[in-house]
């Protein structure tokens, strides 16, 4: 028994050696396998990482074979053009090469919004979050360093929308040939619009001089050339009519008897006086100085948002922009009081005069189509629907242009009931009666004795002065009612188009010497615009009379109170028939454009995911 036994003991053990072993090592592999792989995996992950100075919190499970990762997502918002110019013209030295993250070629201002966890198995499977950012933002951010939109792109966008293509361009470098924006997989977008960007250093294009996009440019009006006024006649103030500008300003406590004071109140009313002139004096040389400023001025999707006015001071004559007063020209919204504005600044006293919400959606139209050109779109501000239907009816009777002298009546198709033959038919007829009745009374009066003569001739005389009055009573009489029925008849007169009623509008304003000479109809309303940024009353006064001719066209036509509230104020409505004009043909030159996909796709996509 005790040798069996002793034959058994090697047997076991060497079954344990041989089989148990090696199967104990095999089931060891995979697990050693698993953590080798997992390990080197995540070697390749965290120098991924830092080479695309990533901070992240990576843990693994070696057994699984799963490695997780927690990166920020971020929101992201271009740095400021001029402010931090290093940022914003250069790109990141430090560019991701993870995919989703090619946002990283540029420099952003970011805000962390969340934590993206990602569990994989491979460092390939590693993506970057993609960052939040406003679409418009992101476009004008492109734009400005010199890409150029892809018409076809951004109508496929329109179009398809989420089922856009990936790898569809909407944004191409500056010479076209290479694509700077296009969708990318919709994997990280979590139902927002999906983008991927590239770009290198040679394509910008632009730099902090150039205008930046939804920005434009108001040139001051050039000096209108006029005879020179009369000898010691007072210069009438262009910014207050029928105010004159060489009124000294008085005090009237400093009129009365300088006695009723004492030195201590005479001297403190003589200094207040002082101080007021010398502010009004500052107050008038600002508005002289605005007025022979350029003007940029920022269009956004809500309007009229910043003017500036630029100032070369300095042997190196370096630009400064000065901010300017615009509450009049924001989008329904009504200016301050007459002392708020005050305490804005001095180019704000003139802008606080404007009752009319309206004045900021007529600016940024026509500033919007004064910003539109072959070569710049501005075409973030959308034009009001109403307006656009409104600049593409006709609406002016000829007639009417008639009547208020800016066009000759040889120019008009006939659209007047014509008198003079009449008038003509009827005048000789009265003449000769006039002549056959003071022939008979002559004849009669040789006749009688000198005394009765006399008296015949006075009562003829009396009976001819009595005669005349009638007629012209009669005449006056028959030429108002002449006059109201070709009020009413030019009423009815034929329509002419927006840009034909303009021209004559033009020719009207400088044969008045209200535009200089020389002007074409889209220099004319850079005068318009110049002017309303800085006289808030009369870009109210412009507003009222663009919602006056947007109410009739809406209402069926011009009527004759229509025309009453234009022949009191000719020159204004002309100048309004400018800015029609320009919103009208830019309107229908955009039609169905890429101005009007780009408009379209920013308003259904406020944020996007880049990556």
């Amino acid at each position: 028994m005790s040798n069996n036994g002793g034959n058994d003991s090697p047997l076991a053990v060497d079954i344990i050696t041989y089989i148990g072993v090696p199967l104990t090592v095999l089931g060891i592999l995979p697990i050693l396998f698993n953590t080798a792989v997992t390990l080197a995996a995540l070697s390749k992950i965290k120098r991924m990482l830092r080479k695309s100075q990533l901070t992240a919190l990576t843990r693994s499970d070696v057994v699984n074979r799963v490695i997780e990762i927690e990166l920020p997502r971020y929101a992201v918002t271009p740095w400021d053009r001029f402010q931090h110019r290093s940022e914003y013209w250069h790109l990141s030295r430090s560019p991701s090469s993870i995919p989703g993250g090619t946002w990283t070629t540029f420099n952003w201002k970011r805000t962390a919004i969340g934590i993206k966890t990602q569990r994989i198995e491979y460092a390939d499977q590693l993506r970057q979050p993609q960052v939040e950012v406003a679409f418009d933002e992101l476009i004008c951010y492109l734009l400005d360093l010199g890409a150029k939109p892809d018409a076809q792109g951004w109508r496929i966008l329109r179009t398809t929308g989420q089922w856009t293509p990936v790898g569809c361009a909407l944004m191409r470098s500056p010479n076209g040939e290479h694509k700077a924006l296009t969708i990318a997989p919709a994997d990280d977008s979590d139902g927002n619009l999906s983008l991927a960007v590239i770009w290198c250093p040679e394509w910008t294009a632009r730099d902090s001089s150039s205008l930046p996009p939804y920005w434009v440019r108001l040139s001051p009006p050039p000096p209108v050339v006029s005879e020179e006024p009369e000898k010691g006649k007072e210069l009438e103030d262009p910014f207050n009519p029928g105010e004159s500008s060489s009124t000294p300003q008085s005090s009237d406590h400093l009129n009365e008897d300088p006695k009723a004071y004492d030195d201590e109140d005479l001297e403190k009313g003589t200094r207040q006086s002082t101080n007021s002139k010398n502010s009004l004096d500052s107050v008038a040389k600002a508005v002289e100085a605005n007025a022979k400023s350029i003007i940029t001025c920022q269009i956004s999707t809500d309007g009229l948002v910043n003017a500036l006015t630029e100032e070369h001071v300095g042997p190196s004559h370096s630009t400064h922009f000065n901010s300017l007063y615009i509450e009049h020209l924001r989008i329904g919204r009504l200016p301050p009081s007459y002392a708020a504005a005050t305490a804005m600044g001095a180019s704000s006293i003139r802008n606080s005069k404007t009752k009319n919400k309206n004045a900021g959606t007529w600016f940024s139209s026509a500033m919007t189509a004064f910003g539109t050109t072959s070569q710049t779109v501005l075409w973030n501000f959308k034009i009001p629907d109403d307006i656009l239907s409104f600049v593409r009816k006709d609406t002016v009777p000829c007639g009417v242009l008639v009547l208020l002298g800016l066009v000759a009546m040889e120019d008009t198709p006939e659209w007047a009931t014509s008198h003079d033959e009449a008038d003509r038919w009827e005048q000789n007829e009265s003449t000769r009666d006039n002549h056959s009745e003071w022939h008979r009374a002559v004849q009669e009066e040789m006749k009688m004795p000198p005394a009765e003569r006399t008296k015949a001739q006075m009562k003829r005389m009396q009976r001819e002065q009595e005669a005349k009055m009638k007629e012209m009573r009669l005449k006056r009489r028959r030429d108002e009612e002449r006059a109201e029925q070709r009020a009413l008849e030019a009423l009815q007169s034929p329509r002419w188009d927006n840009a034909r009623v303009a021209e004559y509008a033009l020719s009207y304003l400088t044969a008045r010497e209200h535009l200089p000479k020389g002007l074409t109809g889209k220099d004319a309303v850079e005068v318009v615009l110049h002017t309303m940024v800085l006289d808030g009353e009369f870009a109210g006064r412009l507003a009222d009379m663009l919602d006056l001719w947007k109410g009739w066209a809406e209402n069926g036509g011009m009527r004759k109170s229509d025309y009453t509230v234009l022949k009191q104020d000719a020159s204004l409505w002309c100048m309004s028939a400018l800015l029609v004009a320009l919103i009208g043909e830019t309107a229908n030159a955009l039609a169905g454009t890429l101005a009007m996909d780009l408009q379209e796709c920013l308003g259904i996509w406020k944020k996007v995911r880049l990556g």
